[in-house]
């Protein structure tokens, strides 16, 4: 679904960021910390600034108090606007509401609760099925 979404906006010119939760906290990190290998590649602020943002696999990621802290900065950053401009965001988990609060810290849990429309997906993973042969 979110690929679908992904592939409709750059059809109509807008920006979009595909990435791993895990991938995009060590990304971001790597960033503030200045070992990011190309100086020029500013992933903190095409996070922070694409039209769309797709964060996969939420819940997949080791935490740490960093890693808490980017994340909340890049969802408050993205749903308050912070950065001037309206950008969405779509988050993918096989966490429910519960475990996002008792996985995250609350100030995480209540904004992804508060700000987001939340929708189940349900059915059997269609990377088992592709995998099946017969």
């Amino acid at each position: 679904m979110s690929n679908c979404i992904a592939q409709k906006l750059l059809k109509s010119g807008k920006t979009v960021l595909y990435q791993t939760a895990p991938v995009l906290l060590e990304s971001v990190i790597d960033y503030k910390m200045n070992k990011q290998k190309n100086p020029n590649d500013n992933i903190y602020q095409s996070v922070l600034n694409v039209d769309l943002l797709i964060i996969d696999d939420l819940g997949t990621e080791s935490l740490n108090s960093m890693k808490l802290s980017e994340l909340f900065t890049i969802l408050n950053t993205r749903i308050l606007n912070l950065n001037h401009k309206t950008t969405k965001t779509i988050i993918s988990t096989n966490l429910n509401i519960k475990d996002i609060f008792n996985y995250y810290e609350e100030r995480i849990g209540s904004r992804i609760a508060g700000y987001y429309d939340i929708y189940c997906f349900f059915g059997d993973d269609l990377r088992f099925k592709n995998n099946v042969k017969g």
